[in-house]
C-alpha cells in the first residue's frame, strides 16, 4: 500500500448528471424542405465580411429562423463524435443564391462554414419559404458556440446570430459513447512520500491518453511534461512527480485526439500551508514581500503581538488583497511584527522575524541621572529612532497611548557603562518618575525612521526594584528581552501579560 496515498476517480470532477439520449445521425449532409432542389459546399474559411445593400425589392425579414440542437455520429457504436445540427429557414428572392451557415468555438476560435446554393429555378418561386437543414459541423465536448446564420450574397443588416452550450461529459449519454469522456474513468494515486502522482487507465477500452501536472492559474501552466498513457499496453500506469504540494497544482488528463476535453482534479486543493510561507525580507532595502506561488483572494495585514500567545493587532494602513505579489517598504525586524492572512478558510499569521538571524532592538527603563525621573533607553545594531507614548490601561484594548516623546539620540562615542545589552544605546528619554509608576501605565516604544514597525512596551512597572539614584545603588534595569519568554500569571516587574479580549 503506499504511504499516505488519496485515491479518486477523476470522475468525481463531473458529478452525477441525468438526461435524455442525444440524436443519432448515420450521415452527415444536407437537405432543403420538399419542392425545393439545392447544394451545398463546404467553405473553411472565416465568412465574408464584406456586404452590400439589399435591393428595394426584397422582403424583410428574409431569414426567418435559426434553430441549433446536438446529435451524435458513432461509428463503430462505443466510439462516437458529436455534431452541431443548424435547422433555417429562407423567405425565397431572385437576388438571393443561397445561405451561409458559420459556427465559432468562442474556446479555439476556430471556424467552420457551409454553404447552400440555391439553383436559379428555384428562387423564381419568390416569396415562398425555404427550410434548410445543415447536420455536418463536427464539435467536441462542451464547447461554446456561436453561429452565424447570412446570405448569400451577404446583404447588409441580414443576418441571424446564437450562442450555443455542448453538452459536457456530466450528461449520461456523452460521458458513455464519446471518448473525451472516457478520461474521467482513470483512477490516479497520490504517494506522499515519494512525491509522484500515478495515473492508470482501465482495462476497458484501449483508448491513449495524455496525463500531466499543471499549475492552475489564469490557466493551467505547464508543471511537468505530458505523459502519453497507452490503453493497450500491458502496463497501463504512469508516474508524473512533482516538488511541492500546492493548492493549485492539478491533474490534467485528455484523450490523444485533436481538441480533446481536458479534466482536472486538485489533490492537493486544501493543503495551503506552504502559500503562507512564500514570505522574503531584504535586508539592504527593508522590503518585505509575500509571493504565493497559487492564486489566493483574502486580505493581508502588517500586525504586531504584545506578548507570547496574545492576539496579533493589526497596524495601520497595512492591508492589502492578497492578489499576487504584495509588498512592504521600510519593515522594521522585530520579533513581534507578522503577517497576518485571512481568507474564507479562517486566519494565519506567520511571524518571519523570529530567527536569530534578524537584529532587533531593545528597550529599556532604568534610573535616570535627574532624581524623580526614569530613563528609557533604546539599544540598536545599526542608526535607529525612536519615540515614547506613555500609555493608560483601561476597559478597551489595546491601552490608550496619547502623550508622544521623541527620544534623543546619543552620541557615537557614548557607550553606557553596565549596559545589559550588547549593542550601544542610540537614544533616550527621562519621564518623571510618578507617571511611569503610576498603576495601569505602559510605557511604549516604537521605531520611528522605518514605515512599519511593532511596538515594545512595559506595563505596570514595579517602581521599589528602580530607586532614585543617591538614595540607594543602582539595580538591574527593566527591559524588553522579558516580553520574549513564556508569559507570567497577571503583573509582574515591567512585564506585560496580556489583556484576553472576549
Amino acid at each position: 500500500m503506499l504511504a499516505g496515498r488519496a485515491v479518486a476517480l477523476l470522475c468525481l470532477t463531473w458529478g452525477t448528471y441525468q438526461s435524455l439520449a442525444v440524436p443519432r445521425v448515420t450521415e452527415c449532409g444536407l437537405s432543403c424542405s420538399q419542392g425545393f432542389a439545392c447544394k451545398s459546399r463546404v467553405n473553411q474559411n472565416i465568412f465574408n465580411s464584406f456586404c452590400r445593400q439589399p435591393p428595394a425589392s426584397m422582403p424583410r425579414p428574409v431569414l426567418g429562423a435559426l434553430a441549433l440542437s446536438t446529435a451524435m455520429k458513432c461509428s463503430p457504436p462505443d466510439s462516437c463524435f458529436l455534431l452541431l445540427r443548424v435547422n433555417a429557414s429562407l423567405t425565397l428572392h431572385e437576388s438571393l443564391q443561397g445561405l451561409e451557415a458559420c459556427s465559432t468555438s468562442l474556446d479555439t476560435q476556430e471556424t467552420q462554414c457551409q454553404t447552400v446554393r440555391v439553383p436559379r429555378a428555384s428562387r423564381r418561386q419568390a416569396g415562398q419559404q425555404l427550410q434548410v437543414h445543415f447536420d455536418c459541423f463536427e464539435v467536441g465536448v462542451a464547447q461554446t458556440l456561436y453561429v452565424t446564420l447570412r446570405t448569400v450574397p451577404h446583404f447588409c443588416g441580414v443576418q441571424l446570430g446564437q450562442q450555443y452550450h455542448m453538452e459536457d461529459c456530466r450528461d449520461e449519454d456523452v460521458g458513455k459513447n464519446v471518448p473525451d469522456c472516457f478520461a474521467e474513468q482513470l483512477s490516479y494515486w497520490v504517494d506522499r512520500s515519494r512525491k509522484v502522482v500515478l495515473v492508470q487507465v482501465p482495462e476497458s477500452g484501449g483508448t491513449d491518453y495524455y496525463a500531466r501536472l499543471c499549475l492552475k492559474r489564469f490557466t493551467c501552466e505547464d508543471a511537468g511534461t505530458p505523459v502519453l498513457v497507452t490503453g493497450n499496453s500491458i502496463s497501463r500506469r504512469v508516474s508524473l512527480p512533482y516538488s511541492q504540494e500546492l493548492s493549485c497544482l492539478c491533474l490534467e488528463v485528455w484523450s490523444a485526439t485533436p481538441d480533446a476535453v481536458r479534466i482536472q482534479t486538485c489533490p492537493f486543493k486544501d493543503d495551503t500551508e506552504s502559500l503562507w510561507d512564500a514570505i522574503h525580507y531584504h535586508l539592504g532595502s527593508q522590503v518585505l514581500s509575500w509571493e504565493p506561488a497559487c492564486p489566493m483572494r483574502g486580505r493581508v495585514s502588517l500586525c504586531w503581538r504584545p506578548g507570547p500567545g496574545a492576539h496579533c493587532l493589526e497596524l495601520k494602513h497595512s492591508g492589502r488583497p492578497a492578489r499576487g505579489k504584495v509588498q512592504y517598504p521600510l519593515v522594521d525586524t522585530q520579533p513581534q511584527l507578522c503577517l497576518k492572512f485571512s481568507t474564507s478558510l479562517g486566519f494565519q499569521v506567520r511571524c518571519p522575524f523570529k530567527q536569530p538571524r534578524f537584529p532587533a532592538w531593545k528597550m529599556t527603563v532604568q534610573p535616570a541621572p535627574a532624581p524623580g525621573r526614569l530613563r528609557v533607553a533604546f539599544f540598536s545594531s545599526s542608526p535607529a529612532r525612536f519615540q515614547v507614548c506613555v500609555c493608560h490601561q483601561g476597559k478597551t484594548w489595546p491601552p490608550d497611548c496619547r502623550r508622544l516623546l521623541q527620544a534623543t539620540p546619543v552620541p557615537a562615542a557614548s557607550v553606557s557603562q553596565g549596559d545589559p545589552t550588547e549593542d550601544p544605546a542610540v537614544a533616550f528619554v527621562d519621564i518623571p518618575r510618578d507617571e511611569a509608576c503610576a498603576p495601569s501605565t505602559c510605557i511604549q516604544g516604537r521605531r520611528t525612521d522605518v514605515q512599519f514597525s511593532a511596538p515594545q512596551q512595559l506595563c505596570n512597572l514595579q517602581c521599589g526594584d528602580l530607586p532614585d539614584p543617591g538614595i540607594e545603588p543602582r539595580s538591574p534595569a527593566l527591559q524588553t528581552d522579558a516580553l520574549l519568554s513564556e508569559p507570567p500569571d497577571g503583573w509582574r516587574r515591567g512585564v506585560y501579560a496580556p489583556h484576553k479580549a472576549a
